[in-house]
């Protein structure tokens, strides 16, 4: 068979690793597909440097990331993390094309051949003795280099060859920046006497509280003109809106309790007398699925858990309130168990997520050849480093230590060996789990804090509103809407039916969280394509009807003083506090300072750099950074403005403590680690502000 059809054979799970790694490490998979889309007629979701992203290709990926999370993950974080990942690749590659970042010929040859980066590192590794032939691997690349312009062939490129070039470039591009991080002796020298030196001092202090705040006012102009001042703080990359709104709520009431109540108990008698408990609530539904397996007592975490263990197998306890269920708890049976077990394992698989290894006979004989060779004195580790098929435990020696409340996340089978049975024990047990499916030799080595373990089966059933309940909300929330078409209307209306109106700021076009309310990307869409002043009609937030009216828009570019008083409006009324305070500064002495302020003399020691704090007044750096001045080692400085209120400060004296942080050059290498670690981090974020992004994600979701 030619290796380009075994690869084909083995191409679903190892083509979805291969997309998945790509997605992961933030590598451009997909730089030739870019080159010839399939997609370039269609809608573009966005633009980075006038380069399109293709809204198919975003779906597509979208729904990749879906699958690998297990379809669990929201749709409002996969819009927002796919665009950035798509984002993030785009300008990264554009970032190595602009540099000239190449994989030559021979790095190439290295990355392919090498069992460690290869991608075909699996398919050509022999399972008997786990050595990567090498030869066989460059003659299947020879044969993919031949067959080049076969769609199966471009196929394997795309999906294995070429987001490995990608990789070897990202990671030069890496060493290229982290490379470039120079500590010099003299700043290691510097920030180390900084870092170790303390001064004390004695302060007079008059805080900005002091003053009230209606002796105090902030006009537009002057918040206007603080923003202009500092541009890069309050710089808005995107339009964001605000909407006033009120609720009604749609939740269960105390008749909706009852009901559901009534409902738990007419099934009781039938509960206790069934002996089939787990056909018994999957066909009555339950909110708490049956769990086939045993709990210890130190995690029955339920309500009534000593009521519950008190019962006698088969006997019933309840009906109870469990969080905003009703439900009843039924004793299925007890046994002694393990609160955690050590054992090793060798697996012979015989299929991987479905697609075949082995065939079944040939796995049993080996599995039974490995089983016969420990017998004879071989050692374990050996024949798991050469023989086992799950990769997790090959450093350990095929050792794994997993705790009672693991028992659910693993094999039936191999759990069940693990924990029920005794240390000692040795078995073989075959098991058809996804990645796990095959045979497995197990060893039971330890076993600690044996204890009993409980089987419960639960009939649980949510307190849920009725539909009158729900009419009910809804009629009170069209009502209001229908008679609050203006803002002195919402405002007049809410405050008779005791509502009081609640505000949710900063809404941006790709939301799908609205603050205060969660999730509801509709009423995202409704706020963006209406105007300020217009009424929504009534939105379910589950469990509550939402009447929103926008109350502002904000665009892009520098804050509005609306947006950004509420940011800077305390800083500027303390400016202005801070010259009424200094004023009643009068003398040269901390005595004079305190006399004419009505305060006293304070005292602060061991302040430090690292930690510019003041106790019980909190963090001055300003303050702490006059104490080490050494023109005011014995002499009042003028008043300081800082951030809880005006300062005057007298040095006491600035000695050293010890350093903990090793030699000169131990700190050296620390700064320069550390400046590495956050360099990736922080040249992707230049790359992105640098870059001209434009998001159309919101006219398609």
């Amino acid at each position: 068979m030619s290796v380009i059809q075994r690869i084909r054979d083995k191409a679903a799970w190892i083509i979805f690793g291969a997309i998945a790694l790509a997605l992961i490490a933030f590598i451009v998979q997909d730089a030739s597909i870019r080159r010839g889309s399939f997609f370039s007629n269609t809608s573009t979701v966005g633009k980075v440097n006038g380069e399109t992203i293709d809204r198919k290709e975003f779906e597509e990926k979208i729904e990749l990331v879906n699958q690998m999370q297990g379809g669990q993950a929201q749709r409002s974080q996969l819009n927002s993390s796919v665009w950035n990942f798509m984002v993030e690749q785009t300008v990264l590659r554009q970032q190595l094309e602009k540099l000239g970042i190449v994989v030559p010929a021979k790095e190439l040859s290295d990355i392919l051949f090498d069992p460690t980066s290869s991608p075909f590192a699996r398919e050509f590794t022999d399972p008997q003795t786990g050595v990567f032939d090498v030869d066989k691997a460059k003659q299947a690349f020879a044969q993919l280099k031949k067959n080049r312009n076969s769609e199966q062939v471009n196929s394997i490129m795309q999906m294995y060859i070429e987001p490995a070039i990608d990789r070897a470039k990202a990671q030069k591009y890496q060493a290229l920046i982290t490379q470039a991080v120079y500590v010099p002796k003299w700043l290691a020298e510097k920030t180390n006497t900084d870092n170790s030196s303390i001064a004390n001092i004695s302060y007079v202090y008059v805080p900005y509280s002091s003053v009230s705040d209606s002796t105090v006012k902030v006009s537009d102009d002057e918040i206007t003109a603080y923003v202009n001042k500092h541009a890069s703080e309050f710089k808005q990359d995107e339009e964001a809106r605000t909407v006033s709104y009120v609720t009604f709520d749609a939740s269960a009431n105390g008749e909706d309790s009852a009901v559901v109540l009534n409902n738990v108990n007419s099934l009781k008698a039938e509960f206790a007398a069934t002996t089939d408990a787990k056909s018994f609530v999957g066909k009555n539904g339950t909110e708490l699925p049956y769990f086939d397996a045993y709990v210890t007592k130190s995690n029955m975490k339920m309500p009534n858990a000593d009521s519950i263990m008190a019962l006698g197998d088969g006997q019933v306890f309840g009906p109870y309130l469990d969080g905003n269920n009703y439900a009843i708890a039924k004793m299925i049976g007890r046994r002694e168990l393990a609160d955690s077990v050590k054992v090793r394992h060798i697996l012979i698989k015989e299929a991987d997520q479905g697609q075949p290894v082995l065939a079944d006979s040939t796995a049993k004989n080996r599995i039974d050849s490995i089983v016969n060779a420990i017998k004879g004195g071989a050692s374990f580790a050996a024949l798991v480093t050469q023989y086992s098929d799950d990769p997790g435990s090959k450093a350990t020696g095929g050792e794994y230590t997993f705790s009672s409340t693991q028992f659910a996340n693993l094999s039936k089978e191999f759990a069940e060996v693990a924990f029920y049975g005794n240390t000692g024990d040795k078995k073989v047990v075959k098991v058809e789990n996804g990645a796990y499916s095959g045979y497995h030799y197990i060893e039971v080595l330890e076993q600690k804090n044996k204890q009993i373990a409980y089987k419960v089966a639960y009939l649980s059933k949510a307190i849920s509103a009725s539909p009158a309940t729900i009419g009910a909300a809804s009629n009170a929330a069209q009502q209001f809407a229908a008679a609050s078409k203006t803002k002195a209307q919402f405002d007049e209306n809410a405050s008779k039916a005791g509502i009081f109106p609640m505000s949710s700021p900063d809404i941006k076009a790709n939301d799908f969280t609205v603050m205060g309310l969660g999730e509801n990307r509709p009423f995202v869409k409704w706020v963006y394509e209406n105007n300020v002043g217009d009424l929504s009609e009534p939105f379910d937030f589950n469990g509550k009807y939402v009447v929103a009216m926008i109350t502002s828009v904000s665009k892009a570019g520098l804050a509005s003083a609306r947006v950004a008083r509420p940011m800077v409006e305390g800083i500027l009324k303390n400016e202005k506090k801070a010259k009424q305070i200094i004023t009643k500064f009068t003398g040269n002495t901390l005595e004079a300072y305190a006399q004419s302020t009505g305060t006293s003399i304070q005292r602060a020691d061991s302040l430090s750099f690292q930690s510019p704090f003041i106790a019980a007044v909190g963090s001055e750096p300003k303050v702490v950074g006059a104490a080490f001045n050494k023109a005011l080692q014995g002499k009042a400085s003028e008043p300081i403005a800082g951030n809880t209120g005006v300062f005057s400060v007298k040095g006491e004296g600035i000695s050293a403590r010890p350093s903990f942080g090793g030699t000169i050059d131990d700190q050296r290498r620390a700064q320069e680690n550390s400046m590495r670690s956050q360099i990736g981090y922080s040249a992707m974020n230049a790359l992105r502000k640098a870059a001209t992004i434009k998001d159309n994600r919101a006219d398609f979701y």
